[in-house]
């Protein structure tokens, strides 16, 4: 291999380096970045010395770039004179030689040193800005009086045309970035037991102002009420059979709930349900949690019914499922787990219908489709066949070979799972 050869070799290598950096500086995530110059040693001291000034930085890696490309096409125009036109006299080059020349280099420059490192280095943001901190401070400190220059030039642009700076350092992250770090976290540990509660509440958090109604509301079929012109024993025997704080109580169905009763006013012994139900609250299905829950507290109520766009009882909501979406699960002693989930062997499962969307796929790798129609493995179901299924019927969704195991009345209990290779 000649001494041009390796400067081409060579002059490719820096080139696909630099344009990678710039698209990691870009790409990598700032709370990570932030955390990373905070820590102790040598790299993160690296880290902050390159990110203290990112317009710097950037143009420091176009100055290296630009720099290798300059010299990739120097040397890279004569080695293809010499492969493809050796017979050429000596002299100015005709048009179509350049054309060849310059319609090769840029093709291979474009494939080795721009589209691969960008893809690959956007891929992995994070990792490239520590793994190259060093190089980076080194070529970062040699091309400063230039981009120093550039950038005097470029502010005096910017100020005459907008009154701007290039650098604007921002202080604040917006909640997708952190949201993209504490999956990150979440994504690289093995064993999901051993989360960490403060990263698992970091998470609910930023779900939180986001989350309807319908997500998170118990579902009309589970609704366990009672009529007006009941009796006060019968309504005795249901918050003792049931084990609830609070029974909704509707008047001709569970379409027209009228309010509800809380255990304490059974203290009170009433002859009539009328003379302890309580106002309810009433919200569509579309409403943000963080809305009702704002609702609830000022009007001092801790149940609300859900409606449907038709006005009907699509489902019921109470302050505690509220919570229980920022803080996780809280169960007392008359909480039954029924949310059936069982692995049968190595790709097969029992669910039951109304565990999560999200949370089966979170846990167990299975790709379900997600969609703002439903959110429920149910749900799922009933959205794709349009009805509710008979025991055993089956449905192939993308990899999944799903069979519905028990039906009850007018709901899906369990379903057979398995991942089909």
């Amino acid at each position: 291999m000649s001494l041009g050869d390796l400067v081409i070799l060579f002059c490719l290598i820096m080139s696909a380096f630099f344009s990678g950096m710039e698209i990691a500086f870009i790409s990598c995530n700032r709370v990570f970045l932030e955390i990373e110059k905070n820590k102790k040693g040598i790299i993160p001291k690296l880290i902050k010395y390159i990110s203290s000034s990112p317009s710097k930085f950037i143009t420091a890696m176009l100055v290296g770039n630009n720099f290798c490309l300059v010299v990739y096409g120097i040397f890279m125009g004569e080695k293809l004179v010499q492969i493809l036109f050796s017979n050429l006299k000596a002299g100015p080059l005709p048009l179509d030689v350049l054309f060849t020349q310059t319609l090769i280099s840029t093709f291979i420059i474009l494939i080795t040193a721009e589209f691969l490192p960008k893809v690959f280095f956007q891929l992995y943001a994070n990792q490239m800005i520590k793994y190259f901190a060093l190089p980076c401070s080194i070529f970062y400190t040699f091309f400063m009086p230039i981009s120093m220059i550039i950038l005097k030039v470029t502010d005096s642009f910017l100020r005459f045309f907008s009154n701007s700076k290039t650098d604007k350092i921002q202080l604040t992250f917006s909640k997708n970035e952190l949201g993209e770090y504490i999956e990150e976290q979440v994504e690289a540990v093995e064993n999901k037991d051993q989360l960490d509660s403060e990263i698992e509440f970091f998470q609910n958090a930023l779900e939180f102002s986001e989350t309807k109604v319908r997500e998170v509301m118990i579902p009309r079929a589970e609704i366990i009420g009672i009529n007006k012109s009941s009796s006060v024993s019968e309504l005795s025997s249901l918050f003792v059979s049931t084990g609830y704080s609070k029974i909704p109580v509707y008047d001709e169905n569970i379409d027209d709930i009228i309010g509800f009763v809380h255990a304490f006013e059974m203290l009170k012994k009433p002859t009539t349900i009328s003379e302890i139900l309580l106002p309810i609250e009433y919200v569509h299905e579309p409403n943000l949690i963080t809305d009702l829950l704002k609702k609830l507290t000022i009007k001092r109520k801790t149940i609300a019914v859900v409606l449907d766009e038709y006005g009907g009882t699509a489902g019921l909501l109470t302050v505690e499922d509220i919570i229980e979406e920022l803080f996780g699960e809280i169960e007392d002693e008359y909480d039954v787990i029924d949310h059936h989930e069982e692995k049968t062997s190595l790709n097969s499962f029992e669910f039951s219908a109304r565990l999560e969307i999200d949370y089966l796929n979170k846990k167990y790798n299975l790709n379900l489709p997600q969609d703002e129609n439903y959110e429920t493995l149910g749900g799922l179901i009933f959205h794709i066949t349009g009805e509710i299924p008979k025991k055993g019927t089956k449905l192939s969704i993308n990899n999944l070979e799903l069979k519905v195991i028990s039906v009850l009345s007018n709901k899906i209990e369990k379903v057979f799972i398995e991942k089909v290779n």
